[in-house]
């Protein structure tokens, strides 16, 4: 199910050229915006701002000329970003019946689709059929033999695994085969007359370095060539997946270095092979600044514990699961700053939010933004202890001429 959009605001912005970068830096909202955002409705919220989305999304693309992005749902099921996307030119990656469901109401074209699930139930496959979407991702036998059925209708890629311990998340532990079971996938799917159009990977998210690319291409390249070379139907496409890193607590490479090293290696694949990608943190990360207050406090073994109305049950739930090191601060800038702990709303003794922050003194209802909070937090919030979600405000949302105000 698609996050909802509660209220979306038309804030004063400077004309965007199609295809050109925003910013050189990503703006984020002002505190006197958000300030104004609270007053008007409160607090929690997640302010999501589609400029943002846009100078990530070119960003990527002058990086990798030539790759079709396939924006990963994940992250940010969100339809404001589905919308901004499909105006930019983006394609996307599904992998549930549920982000089916989401593209489709939003208006996007089925030929802009990719559904990458490795593994499937029959009825995924028919909804996303069903729609138009007809390229899929197996990684296994069993996984390929499932689309006997539909062997008129489909294109199949082959998931490849490159175990990469230098990511936070290693996607290929759970998925992907090797180099020679792809090629048995690929010789049985001959006889199975199912069509394979070519190969995928994903190096892991919040990927430190290019290299893990680079030696994902060329041994796919490898695989591509062997396949030829056994006189198996030549392959069309590469997806070399996501992962591509965006900067929490520490730096990054900006994204062009990032990817040269990456270009060097698709350039030495065959002419024949069209590449797409499937980013999903770095598109939506930047896109989202938290706002939440304090609705209560204490202080315990000296240390002063501000208790918000948002936490990891909530919007912060990324810190659980993920490598997400939100820059946190209060809004409230002057007086000294001492070790403090931010504690969410629920009952439970894990909600804690930071437990050594430096914080001035806070008062009830003051204010705590959190930057880089685009990514798995809204789309893995709950509703636990029955705290509602943060409503979720959206700017810059130029397809619209209308303001809704709730």
């Amino acid at each position: 199910m698609a996050l909802s959009t509660d209220v979306t605001i038309k804030v004063p912005a400077a004309a965007v050229a199609a295809n050109q970068p925003i910013h050189d830096e990503i703006a984020q909202p002002s505190n006197k915006l958000i300030e104004q955002l609270v007053t008007q409705h409160g607090a929690p919220l997640m302010v999501l701002d589609c400029d943002a989305v846009r100078c990530q999304y070119r960003a990527l693309s002058n990086a990798l000329p030539g790759v079709t992005l396939h924006f990963a749902l994940k992250p940010l099921p969100h339809a404001a970003v589905v919308r901004t996307l499909l105006e930019e030119g983006a394609s996307f990656d599904l992998a549930t019946s549920g982000e089916v469901d989401l593209v489709a109401s939003q208006g996007v074209p089925s030929e802009r689709t990719i559904h990458t699930h490795p593994i499937k139930r029959d009825a995924d496959i028919r909804d996303a059929l069903e729609y138009g979407c007809n390229v899929f991702v197996v990684d296994n036998i069993n996984e390929l033999e499932k689309f006997i059925a539909y062997k008129e209708s489909v294109e199949i890629l082959v998931r490849l695994s490159f175990r990469n311990a230098d990511a936070f998340a290693d996607l290929s532990k759970k998925f992907g085969c090797s180099p020679a079971m792809a090629i048995e996938i690929i010789t049985y799917a001959k006889q199975l007359g199912i069509r394979i159009k070519g190969l995928s990977f994903h190096v892991g998210s919040q990927t430190a370095s290019p290299a893990k690319y680079v030696s994902a291409i060329e041994a796919c390249n490898l695989v591509i060539k062997n396949v030829a070379e056994l006189g198996l139907p030549a392959l069309s496409t590469l997806d070399i997946g996501g992962g591509f890193p965006v900067p929490y607590s520490k730096d990054v490479l900006p994204i062009d270095e990032f990817c040269a090293p990456i270009n060097d290696a698709l350039a030495k694949l065959p002419d024949t092979i069209r590449v797409i990608a499937e980013p999903g943190r770095f598109i939506v990360a930047s896109c989202v600044t938290s706002v939440a207050s304090v609705m209560g406090q204490a202080v315990r073994e000296g240390k002063p514990w501000y208790y918000l109305d948002d936490g990891i049950y909530g919007s912060f739930s990324g810190l659980m699961f993920d490598e997400a090191a939100y820059p946190i601060d209060s809004l409230k800038q002057e007086g000294a700053r001492v070790e403090s702990v931010l504690a969410g709303p629920t009952c439970d003794s894990i909600d804690v939010v930071s437990d050594a922050i430096m914080l001035p003194k806070l008062n009830n209802g003051d204010l705590i933004i959190s930057r880089m909070m685009g990514a798995y937090t809204l789309a893995t919030a709950t509703d636990f202890n029955f705290f509602k979600r943060a409503e979720v405000i959206v700017l810059n949302e130029q397809i619209q001429s209308q303001v809704l105000t709730g």
